[in-house]
């Protein structure tokens, strides 16, 4: 196997490395770039209450706060 080699700033690369350096860069790039951002996050965990009243908004808060409790506590199921 021949070894191939490119003068870059006054070094000699093997290309091998540039192909390494190239793949890593490209899956490196696609990883960071396909990331949601925080406030993707966020938003993606908790749906919109719609409410009429503050008093309906106060009881669908405290469902909800007790089912993800209750998801919390219980253990997870086998199948």
């Amino acid at each position: 196997m021949g070894a191939t080699y490119y003068t870059i700033f006054g070094r000699q690369v093997a290309s091998h490395h540039l192909a390494m350096l190239t793949l890593g860069t490209l899956f490196g790039g696609s990883y960071l770039a396909s990331r949601p951002s925080g406030a993707q996050k966020a938003a993606v965990n908790t749906p919109p209450i719609t409410a009429a009243s503050s008093d309906e908004f106060d009881f669908i808060k405290k469902f909800m706060d007790q089912a993800d409790e209750g998801d919390k506590k219980a253990p997870a199921e086998k199948h």
